[in-house]
């Protein structure tokens, strides 16, 4: 018996028609499967890693959707995986930004960026979400 109704898998089929660049999908916050990707760079530094750990907890606790990118793999394919992912914020926590105490924050649409304070990144996002 076939269905010609509109379902979940047609609704994201035509999102991601509508929303994508030559890296991959653009989800729509309304839509997307989680709402940050926490990107650490290098989880061979415990410092680093258990940073990143804490911010994907804090996320969680306050109510985003988070993905955390746990593999110990380069930046390079980190970067394109979470591109090809689409996700609509990346947090990303690498080694020279850790130094100076700082995050950046990825926007997956405009591809724009800003380092902050972990804290400060954390309020951006909690911000961003509200007007979601």
């Amino acid at each position: 018996m076939g269905s010609y109704g509109i379902g979940p898998a047609r609704v994201a089929a035509a999102a991601v028609e509508q929303n994508h660049d030559e890296a991959g999908i653009i989800w729509p916050a309304a839509i997307a499967p989680f709402d940050v990707h926490v990107l650490p760079l290098n989880m061979d530094n415990e410092a680093l890693r258990a940073q990143a750990e804490r911010l994907y907890e804090q996320l969680r606790e306050e109510g985003l959707q988070v993905l955390l990118d746990d593999r110990a793999e380069r930046a390079g394919v980190k970067f394109n995986d979470a591109d090809l992912i689409g996700l609509p914020k990346q947090l990303v926590v690498g080694e020279k930004n850790f130094k100076e105490g700082l995050v950046e924050i990825k926007d997956r649409r405009s591809k724009e960026s800003i380092r902050l304070r972990p804290q400060e990144a954390l309020r951006e996002l909690l911000g961003w979400k509200r007007q979601t």
